[in-house]
């Protein structure tokens, strides 16, 4: 079963570094080390995020809520701005209302917008 203190050996272990070295780093003791990755103490919010930024991992694969060390990725889309643009068309009217047309830069930006929007461009 993977633990949080799995994960932090096995990321130390992804380098020649030892405890000692990494606890310089963090500025802990070696023995904090070791109870961290033994499961015997947790450790601070600033020392999960050192380790989170100093491997590249993410939070959620410290934290063992996937095994991806890029984490999880989600598609933020709030309920109240869906509810707002469930009429594609009304959009597509407004984003085209709002800029002039023969600009290269205004069709990329109304691509974008229809992207995010999930729509297709018109």
């Amino acid at each position: 079963m993977n633990t949080i203190g799995n994960r932090l050996k096995l990321l130390r272990n992804t380098t020649t570094m030892s405890q000692t070295a990494l606890a310089e780093q963090i500025h802990v003791t070696q023995s904090a080390v070791n109870r961290y990755e033994n499961n015997e103490s947790e450790p601070a919010y600033r020392i999960l995020l050192w380790y989170a930024d100093y491997f590249d991992v993410s939070l959620d694969y410290i934290f063992c809520r996937t095994d991806n060390p890029q984490g999880k990725l989600y598609q933020y889309q709030p309920e109240h701005l869906k509810a707002k643009m469930q009429n594609q068309e009304e959009w597509a009217q407004f984003v085209e209302g709002c800029f002039e047309e023969g600009s290269p830069m205004n069709a990329k930006l109304k691509e974008a917008l229809f992207n995010m929007m999930g729509g297709e461009s018109q």
